[in-house]
């Protein structure tokens, strides 16, 4: 492996990166033809809904919600709610009745796609989440399939066995799909159910709905020859399933649900390390980083000491005679925190790969030729393309009333990003928004509520995320929300496992203060990569929280995800056509 860093500067160079803007090509000789292209398509009667959920076993928690709110969500597409000229919900009639007030969202969706992909894809050459681990599940590489199991190792029924379902009440198919709400309603909470629990902790949100969706040369497999991954072949599946499930002129819509960070590690050369616990049978652990990037992670002689020559003009770096980072400094779990400060490279692919592949009608492919973006084969525009993140960060932020979720989250564009996600020179205004190891001190900026210390008496020391904690490899958290049904943790599939007397864990605590090895609460470390795709996307975006209320009927507005759905909602007005389209 000590020929890794050379070609790792290879592909930092060229994977992943922004494509160049190009137009049509234009033959050295006769000037080409210019196409038109199709018309493009701004409104759609047709609705891909992908969801993509985060299969580690703390969002567990967030499924049983998601599941459970999945009615409102299939009820408000087929009936749509009567608003006002302000998007605001005046009437309620029932179907196919008429408004006392208002208009309608959009007319009923008549054909309506709806699949699911995991975060977990593989350990991308390396041990983890590959069948080389000791502890290896399946539901650790779903490859960016459709998923289509339940809870129990079966399979659900879908449409024509392709891995999505299919609602189709007017019969229009053929062969027909599903014409009953209860019967598909129920079939998707059962696939919710199955996404699982045991996948690969290197959640990959981003990446998965990308490959599933744009990629335009999906590989099969990765093989590790020489200390570098090369992509091998197609995945065939994979490009079945989405030429039958993403229609080429329907509205698309990605749900991202997950209670962690992304991290969509880079494909080929020797990214795979990031994620690789052994070598030659004994702990692997990454080299050191120049000093420099305990300084600046920008500083241009940031970089990792494995780089051979060091960066040109750079001192020798005191750091770099002190050998590979120690199982302290660089546990596996946390490979994906902080990578340039602390190990002087970025694995990660860069966030703009996903808002190109959201925009761009050309991207690049896994061998760096510029293509056709899926996504806008036949006249698609990109705002018919949302990309909504149930995600990481209080709801207090991103809400229009901070004291009352009922009313709702703000549109996108509208979010208080230096709230959130800070400036390039300033870090978030929130102080739970800081992803950060150690205890972090401040308040809330709209509540006003102090951050509490690791030591608080109660998990409610801060209503919005409890208190600090001083959980080993664990990120401190932006927000707990309580279970409706406390858990017993009886192995490590919980996390609340850790003996009482070495536990700060606020989702571990009684109300009364005792820690205790029953669960209470979820919770979310801060989101930043898929906000930053979100922020970018403008109104393409729609941001909610994976934290809830402690409310717990479906029939009250704030149960569950009700508020992320009508967020839903509101982002698909004026795409899905009306009545006065037809």
């Amino acid at each position: 492996m000590k020929a890794w860093l050379p070609a790792l500067l290879v592909c930092l160079a060229a994977c992943g990166r922004t494509p160049a803007k190009v137009g049509e090509p234009v033959d050295a000789g006769e000037p080409a033809d210019v196409d038109a292209g199709p018309e493009p398509i701004t409104k759609s009667d047709k609705l891909d809904v992908l969801f993509v959920i985060d299969n580690t076993l703390t969002a567990h928690p967030a499924h049983e919600t998601l599941a459970r709110t999945i009615p409102y969500f299939l009820d408000r597409l087929v009936n749509p709610r009567c608003a006002n000229g302000l998007g605001q919900i005046v009437d309620e009639p029932g179907p196919n009745q008429p408004c006392a007030v208002g208009v309608r969202d959009f007319a009923p969706v008549a054909d309506l796609h709806v699949g699911i992909v995991s975060s977990s894809i593989g350990g991308h050459g390396a041990d983890t989440c590959s069948p080389a681990a000791m502890n290896f599940t399946s539901q650790q590489n779903d490859s960016a399939n459709l998923l289509s199991r339940n809870d129990a190792g079966g399979v659900v029924p879908t449409y024509e066995g392709l891995g999505f379902l299919a609602w189709d009440p007017e019969q229009q198919y053929s062969p027909p799909g599903d014409s009953d709400l209860q019967g598909f309603a129920a079939k998707l909470q059962e696939m919710i159910g199955g996404v699982g629990n045991q996948g690969c902790g290197f959640e990959a949100h981003l990446e998965s709905f990308y490959r599933f969706l744009i990629e335009p040369n999906p590989y099969d497999q990765i093989v590790v020859e020489g200390g570098e991954a090369s992509l091998v072949g197609t995945d065939k599946t994979l490009l079945e399933q989405r030429a039958a499930f993403l229609r080429p002129d329907s509205v698309l819509l990605i749900v991202v649900l997950a209670d962690e960070d992304d991290c969509s590690t880079r494909d080929g050369g020797v990214n795979w390390l990031s994620m690789q616990t052994l070598q030659n049978g004994a702990p692997y652990h990454l080299p050191r980083p120049r000093d420099e990037c305990a300084i600046d992670p920008e500083d241009e002689c940031c970089a990792s000491c494995g780089q051979n020559p060091p960066p040109a003009g750079c001192p020798a770096s005191p750091s770099c005679q002190l050998g590979s980072l120690t199982a302290e400094e660089d546990p596996t779990p946390l490979r994906c925190f902080d990578q340039k400060r602390r190990f002087g490279l970025d694995f990660l692919y860069p966030v703009e790969r996903y808002v190109d592949g959201l925009n761009e009608p050309e991207i690049a492919d896994r061998d760096g030729e510029i293509v056709q973006n899926p996504l806008f084969v036949e006249g698609r525009t990109q705002r018919l393309v949302l990309l909504a993140g149930i995600v990481g960060v209080p709801w207090q932020d991103i809400a229009n009333a901070p004291t009352n979720l009922a009313a709702g989250f703000v549109p996108g564009p509208d979010v208080v990003w230096e709230r959130v996600l800070g400036t390039h020179n300033d870090p978030p205004e929130d102080p739970l928004m800081v992803p950060s190891l150690a205890p972090r001190g401040g308040a809330h900026p709209v509540t006003g509520d102090p951050l509490a210390p690791p030591n608080a008496t109660s998990p409610q020391a801060n209503p919005i995320n409890g208190h600090e904690h001083q959980v080993p490899n664990e990120l401190q958290y932006a927000c707990i929300y309580r279970l409706e049904t406390p858990r017993v943790c009886v192995d490590a599939t919980c996390e609340c496992t850790t003996p009482p007397e070495f536990n700060t864990n606020p989702i571990c605590q009684e109300d009364g203060g005792a820690y205790t090895t029953t669960q209470r609460f979820g919770r979310a470390t801060p989101a930043t990569r898929a906000l930053r795709v979100i922020q970018s996307l403008g109104p393409q975006g729609t941001v909610a929280s994976l934290c809830t209320e402690p409310v717990f009927s479906t029939n009250e507005p704030a149960f569950g995800y009700k508020p992320a759905v009508d967020a839903l909602i509101r982002a698909l007005r004026g795409r899905l056509v009306s009545f006065e389209d037809q």
